[in-house]
């Protein structure tokens, strides 16, 4: 039990010593490809919904692909010093992600949540049950850009 206790700690360690050594324009550059292949997968799972040719194995792999990112930890990804800069494109974060804490959490464990159950959702092939999820996880899309992103 202590070995487990004291692997754990170590990678902890290991993992937020890296983290530190990312410069803040990869950090920004990391989630942005994250936040674009989200994307990219929701449109895939919104094409099958709306596209009237729905595929339950293309919408599985499109929601477990946004699971996945989902619950990667991205949020490390908020770095010191990565509120201005440049990563493929000039970052759009608003500075009070890293103020706002309390509502950036609730934001983010809200997405994590809907991101999960689109997983579960999709796995059950139900197009109208996969549509209404998706309109969920959107949703929390939403919340965040419209509160936490800067508009063009």
């Amino acid at each position: 039990m202590k070995s487990k206790l004291l692997l754990s700690l170590l990678a902890a360690t290991l993992a937020s010593s890296a983290m530190a050594q990312v410069k803040p324009e990869d950090a920004i550059k990391f989630r942005q490809s994250g936040y674009g292949f989200m994307a990219w997968n929701m449109g895939r799972i919104k094409m099958n919904v709306e596209g009237g040719n729905f595929n339950k194995e293309e919408v599985i792999k499109a929601a477990n692909a946004i699971q996945a990112i989902a619950n990667s930890g991205m949020g490390a990804l908020y770095l010191p010093g990565t509120d201005k800069g440049k990563g493929w494109e000039e970052t759009r974060a608003k500075s009070n992600i890293w103020t706002d804490k309390e509502k950036m959490g609730k934001v983010a464990t809200d997405f994590v949540r809907e991101a999960n159950e689109m997983a579960k959702v999709a796995a059950g092939g139900d197009a109208a049950a996969v549509g209404n999820q998706l309109g969920k996880l959107s949703g929390t899309c939403k919340g965040c850009h419209d509160d936490f992103k800067a508009k063009r």
